[in-house]
């Protein structure tokens, strides 16, 4: 009989309720654990991010290196920790969501996608056996409606999820059997039409803010 593994997630229901917010589960794939949320960023909310982020974009880089590569051809810029109160409000929101403290979150990214941009299969943990405090949880919250394109597709699932805006993905990758975590292999698939907006959040195992 499989060893059902453990979850980091804590939902009863199709509802999570955070201080601030009713979030729905639209969808769900239980290992690894995969969700489809909705109702997890207000439209002001997500056109606020976009604003606040459009004039700081750059290129984005891969891996622990740090080099552009035609892998991830996105733009992108990450928050100051609780840079301002809106941002202080998510922060605290995706930390209830994700049942994990803030203290273990990576700052806010925020991701940029032209027509024909996209990111190839990849992994959010580090495959290094050296890394000490490697990233364990994924929430993709989409910022704006993609008619065309932009999925976020794990290809070993042939599961497609398509951008909604204020909605989500939650993935979860610590697992003790690594080919559970090796599942998680996503990409964004190449925008067809128009553009897509996204905020990242990762975490980590360990405590990885000052805070």
């Amino acid at each position: 009989m499989a060893i059902i593994e453990q979850t980091i997630f804590n939902s009863v229901g199709n509802k999570i309720m955070t201080k601030d917010k009713e979030i729905l589960i639209v969808g769900k794939m239980v290992e690894p654990l995969i969700l489809i949320l909705d109702n997890v960023l207000s439209f002001a909310e997500c056109d606020a991010l976009i604003d606040l982020a459009s004039n700081r974009m750059k290129r984005a880089k891969i891996g622990g290196s740090h080099v552009v590569s035609d892998i991830r051809t996105s733009s992108n810029m990450f928050f100051e920790e609780s840079e301002n109160e809106m941002i202080a409000t998510i922060e605290t929101r995706v930390s209830e969501l994700m049942n994990i403290p803030i203290s273990h979150a990576e700052p806010l990214q925020i991701l940029h996608y032209k027509t024909g941009e996209q990111y190839h299969p990849h992994f959010d943990y580090f495959t290094s056996e050296n890394v000490v405090n490697n990233r364990i949880s994924t929430l993709v919250m989409y910022l704006n409606d993609m008619a065309i394109g932009g999925e976020t597709f794990f290809p070993s699932l042939g599961l497609a999820v398509s951008p909604k805006k204020g909605s989500a993905v939650y993935f979860e990758y610590f697992y003790n059997d690594t080919r559970l975590n090796e599942l998680t292999l996503h990409a964004g698939n190449p925008v067809e039409v128009g553009e897509k907006w996204v905020a990242t959040q990762w975490m980590r195992r360990q405590r990885h803010r000052d805070m």
